[in-house]
């Protein structure tokens, strides 16, 4: 490090400098001189310069740490603005997705059915395939034989009686195998009913607990859908229990009637949840769209900034409304397919009673087969992403 210099305040070029142009002096004598002639640079980073006229004494001179430490730089991450943060942001979402697509396609559909199979509820929808196809097999072949379309020969006569005798016993057995794969299915919405209710912050605060209420209290304050669901399902398992010979018939075919009005009933409630779930969906949709309009027209006019993000995140969520209200148009149409079979049973129509029930049931197997599919599969894709 280079010395410091200070001025002598003895010397005669100061003594003189006040009265007759210190400046000049200075410069004719060269006995002093405060500062170097050219600038070094490398003087510059390992001193400091002192102002030699200043009144205040200097201040002891310490080395340039990033002079000493081989400058050390920050990344330009640590600068970036708080759009580019969103931008990283939006790229991670972006390879979720992918990494989602990807783990949906290594997934097959032997996987899914293996997994749906593997529940009551999925067999369940697959014997209720197989038997409806079996019944609409049978509509249409006995309207074939109807209108003399097949053979006439007395051989084909008594093959087609064996056949139909034979899948009528198939489609009784594949109904009744279903109803006992359903069984003690009350269990849900009764567990639904008597789970314990969250409680208020002012009673959470109070050492001691409320007292529950009684059972009569909380099955009367119990969503009238929950409350359909099980008066349903009890009925439906004493009308099994009186197909398999433990119950008698007559209280068999009475909880059977039972069953069918508060499955009437239930398609009902569950078509109005649909549809207010719809119109929900439907303006959240038109909501969406305004913004992203909106925004094409801002970004049009050179206003960028925020709004490329704010229509990437409006894109993905109007994408999520549109499944969204897909699935609810499945639901939708799978409950009117409810409705039109059940209706035959509450209110005995007999015109096309066989062909409409039965397509009615086929269509309605299929459509929540189709739901169930897609709940298997979304988990098997979740699970192969992680």
């Amino acid at each position: 490090m280079s010395s410091i210099s200070f001025p002598n305040p003895h010397s005669p070029s100061h003594m003189d400098s006040p009265s007759s142009g210190g400046g000049q002096s200075h410069s004719a004598s060269g006995q002093i001189n405060f500062f170097p002639t050219s600038y070094d640079p490398q003087a510059s980073m390992s001193s400091f310069q002192v102002n030699p006229l200043s009144s205040h004494p200097p201040r002891t001179p310490r080395t340039s740490i990033i002079a000493n430490t081989g400058a050390t730089s920050f990344p330009k991450e640590m600068y970036s603005s708080i759009e580019e943060h969103e931008d990283k942001a939006f790229e991670d979402e972006e390879d979720v997705e992918k990494l989602e697509s990807r783990a949906g396609k290594r997934v097959r559909k032997a996987e899914v059915w293996r997994e749906m199979l593997s529940t009551s509820t999925g067999r369940d929808k697959a014997l209720k395939l197989i038997q409806y196809s079996m019944r609409v097999y049978l509509i249409f072949h006995a309207s074939l034989g109807n209108s003399r379309l097949g053979s006439t020969s007395s051989a084909r006569s008594a093959w087609e009686v064996e056949l139909f005798r034979r899948l009528d016993g198939t489609m009784s057995g594949l109904s009744l195998t279903r109803k006992c794969l359903i069984l003690f299915n009350w269990l849900t919405p009764l567990t639904t009913i008597t789970a314990p209710q969250p409680l208020p912050y002012s009673s959470m605060r109070s050492a001691k607990k409320p007292p529950a209420p009684p059972l009569l209290h909380t099955f009367l304050h119990a969503p009238p859908p929950v409350l359909l669901d099980l008066l349903n399902s009890l009925s439906d398992d004493i009308a099994t229990f009186s197909r398999l010979g433990l119950i008698g018939k007559r209280i068999g075919e009475k909880a059977a009637k039972l069953a069918d009005w508060c499955w009437f009933s239930g398609t009902l409630v569950g078509l109005v949840e649909v549809g207010v779930e719809q119109g929900l969906v439907r303006n959240l949709m038109d909501e969406t769209e305004s913004r992203l309009y909106s925004s094409t027209f801002a970004d049009g006019a050179g206003q960028l900034g925020g709004s490329s993000l704010e229509a990437r995140a409006d894109e993905a969520e109007l994408e999520r409304l549109k499944r969204q209200y897909y699935w609810l148009q499945i639901s939708r149409a799978k409950l009117m397919m409810d409705l039109i079979f059940v209706s035959y049973e509450c209110f005995k129509f007999e015109r096309g009673r066989r062909a409409v029930m039965g397509i009615a049931g086929l269509t309605s197997a299929a459509l929540s087969s189709i739901k169930l599919y897609d709940r298997h599969r979304t988990l098997l894709m979740k699970a192969g992403s992680n």
